[in-house]
């Protein structure tokens, strides 16, 4: 049960959108922006987060916008992960999205709501970041189209009052090679001890990682060492262990040396796979 009372509001266009929050805002409200709502109920339900009303971006079609063009593949951020996986429009992004919950969550966890959670391991940006996507953000200044390389520093950094509309990412990057391995502890649901994505670009193979670090990453550094063909994986993946943006997470769910040890034997087994 959420314990405070909130105005429930459901925008049809950017534009309504971004009009009832900057008066909500001078009202003293503290309004929040939904696309699926899961992280917000959830919160609310412990008090570690409050608000005077929501705002539901389902109802704005460019935020549920699902395109597979000839050059962009475009998909809004109220899209669920269930819709991602479904559509086939995207297998890595769809990929990657089912294995973060289960079939009734997915339903309802949006692309939008897992790049922007709380929480440490928003997977589901992995491929976007992997693909050099663009994000299209929303806001009192107008919309604009930006890289994610310029928005995502270990979480999505939008301005006040700011909401992401959609992700766009080259069709190109549709059937190249890929893998997407979650490693999980005990239960098939779970959060995961890591996960390993990758895409076999014709530079050589990107990676991107979550539950590693404190954040989910894309490191150009660690992707260099990974790509010395001339050395062996287990140098390589030493090589890269010490590039890592931060020391490997230790807490409940692993220790960072059981983390490390699953990243390395993980990782061995993608690069053999998209190597080979």
């Amino acid at each position: 049960m959420i314990g405070f009372d909130f105005d429930y509001y459901r925008p049809s266009s950017i534009e309504e959108a971004v009009s009832v929050y900057q008066r909500l805002e001078g009202q003293g409200r503290h309004p929040v922006y939904l696309s699926g709502s899961t992280e917000f109920i959830t919160f609310a339900r412990v008090g570690l987060m409050c608000s005077g009303a929501v705002i539901d971006l389902k109802g704005i079609p460019e935020c549920r916008m699902l395109a597979a063009g000839e050059r962009e593949m475009t998909f809004g951020a109220a899209l669920t992960l269930s819709e991602l996986d479904d559509s086939k429009a995207f297998p890595l992004l769809g990929d990657t999205g089912a294995g973060i919950a289960d079939r009734t969550s997915r339903n309802k966890i949006t692309l939008g709501g897992n790049v922007c959670s709380r929480l440490i391991y928003k997977e589901a940006v992995l491929p976007l970041l992997l693909t050099d996507s663009d994000v299209v953000v929303a806001g009192s200044s107008g919309i604009r189209r930006v890289p994610i390389s310029r928005l995502f520093d270990r979480e999505m950094r939008l301005g006040r009052g700011e909401f992401l509309v959609q992700f766009i990412v080259g069709s190109s990057y549709r059937s190249l090679p890929y893998a997407s391995v979650k490693k999980r502890k005990a239960s098939a649901i779970d959060y995961p001890v890591v996960t390993v994505t990758a895409l076999a670009a014709p530079q050589g193979v990107r990676y991107a990682f979550s539950g590693l670090c404190a954040f989910p990453f894309r490191s150009e550094a660690v992707e260099r060492a990974l790509n010395e063909r001339g050395l062996p994986p287990e140098e390589r993946i030493r090589l890269a262990a010490g590039m890592l943006p931060e020391p490997i997470l230790s807490d409940v769910k692993a220790s960072a040396d059981y983390r490390e040890l699953v990243w390395r034997l993980t990782l061995t087994d993608v690069m053999e796979a998209l190597e080979s």
